[in-house]
């Protein structure tokens, strides 16, 4: 079992319908910089782990949505969670890009022991993507 102090990156390998485009969204919106790549694969550095997007047309995107807190949240996504002041920070400058939100910007569970700050969006290959940050983060994984 891991313990609480240690964290380990971890990797994600996930569809793209284009790889420049991909690469301009994680590299520049997002500012991930870039590992390896090839013509069929980008390795990018998502604030400390190793996702890559592989060229595989027609599979990405979302599906499936279950309601949390009454809003339609895509089944398929991943993220990151991060301080406070860098979840805002990223929200205004996502906010100044033009970003179409799945779910804006906003504080869900607010009271409660999961009090966080979500927003959803997607990639330009539709995958789905959370970034959050916990009122308290030590209570991450309370229930």
């Amino acid at each position: 079992m891991q313990t609480a102090s240690v964290t380990h990156p971890f990797h994600l390998a996930f569809p793209v319908d284009d790889l420049q485009q991909a690469r301009d969204f994680y590299g520049g919106l997002l500012g991930c910089s870039e590992g390896r790549s090839s013509d069929e694969w980008i390795d990018f550095n998502f604030y400390g782990h190793q996702i890559v997007a592989h060229l595989a047309k027609g599979q990405a995107g979302h599906g499936a949505e279950n309601s949390v807190d009454s809003h339609d949240v895509p089944v398929r996504h991943f993220g990151v969670v991060l301080s406070m002041s860098e979840w805002e920070s990223l929200a205004d400058r996502l906010i100044r890009a033009g970003t179409k939100f799945v779910i804006e910007p906003y504080i869900r569970f607010k009271g409660e022991v999961g009090e966080q700050a979500t927003m959803f969006f997607l990639d330009p290959s539709g995958n789905a993507i959370e970034f959050k940050a916990m009122a308290h983060p030590d209570r991450l994984f309370a229930k």
